[in-house]
């Protein structure tokens, strides 16, 4: 790929990248994650309720958590449960494909598991966080951070811990070995896979910009399929996490196993509204 396709494509990811973000169902929406109780949580705008939120009629429902770790809801105000005027569902939750979606006016939530923590994703579409998006900055363009690494695929059962934001630690299968010099530096980055039968791999990575140039935990990364013994690593197209943006996520920190020895001046810089 020469300078100026690379320089093209990447333009268009960034679009496509600001577009997932400032979308009415993108990380600027979150407003909560309340973690659910053992039994009943009622939920509605009125202070009486176990979840406040704005915007929900006063008592919107009840949240019921089993003790197998299953929940349900049952609506006494209007909504929508997957776009349906239902009063009552089983909640699906954020290891399904489609997780049950519950909604009212400009309120939506779902349900999500971290470790033993469960509990629910409240969106906004007028959240402040979006209504006051403060743009996206980058490093220039740079084709020589289009790495062409060496691929050594991991042996069975080899995993990747992760600490997470929330105090809870995740555990992906280690998809391979990353290998590639830089700046006199060997480098080893451990993608990871995120879900079985996924063709791009997920890197959680920091480096000596973390925390001055850009974001201090950790940047996200998809790389292409491996081929032929080799995969590309953009990092043009390294990103920041959703914690950047809300205080709502449960974002991987980078391990370190994945912490670089050099500046890696690409992609996605500092979010202003988040200086750390």
């Amino acid at each position: 790929m020469n300078r100026t396709s690379h320089a093209q494509a990447i333009e268009v990811w960034r679009c496509e990248r600001l577009a997932r973000l400032t979308a009415p169902d993108g990380w600027l929406t979150l407003v909560g994650l309340p973690w659910l109780d053992p039994g009943d949580n009622t939920i509605g705008s009125a202070a009486d309720n176990a979840i406040v939120v704005e915007g929900l009629p006063a008592h919107f429902g009840n949240v019921h958590l089993d003790a197998d770790g299953e929940a349900s809801i049952t609506l006494t105000g209007e909504g929508l449960i997957d776009g349906e005027p239902k009063s009552s569902a089983t909640l699906q939750d954020d290891e399904h494909p489609h997780p049950t979606l519950v909604s009212a006016g400009d309120i939506s939530f779902f349900l999500i598991r971290r470790g033993d923590h469960i509990g629910l994703r409240i969106k906004n579409i007028h959240a402040a966080t979006r209504e006051h998006f403060q743009g996206l900055d980058y490093f220039p363009s740079d084709p020589s951070w289009r790495i062409d690494a060496e691929w050594h695929p991991a042996q069975a059962g080899e995993v990747l811990e992760m600490g997470t934001a929330i105090g809870t630690i995740e555990r992906h299968p280690i998809a391979g070995h990353a290998v590639f010099e830089r700046d006199g530096h060997r480098c080893e980055l451990l993608p990871v896979i995120e879900s079985p039968g996924d063709r791009q791999y997920f890197l959680v990575f920091a480096d000596q910009t973390s925390g001055k140039e850009t974001y201090g935990a950790a940047r996200f990364l998809y790389t292409e399929e491996p081929k032929d013994g080799r995969i590309v690593l953009d990092f043009n197209k390294a990103y920041n996490p959703p914690c950047v943006f809300t205080a709502f996520a449960t974002c991987p920190m980078a391990p370190p196993e994945n912490r670089l020895p050099l500046r890696v001046t690409a992609g996605e810089k500092k979010y202003a509204a988040h200086p750390e």
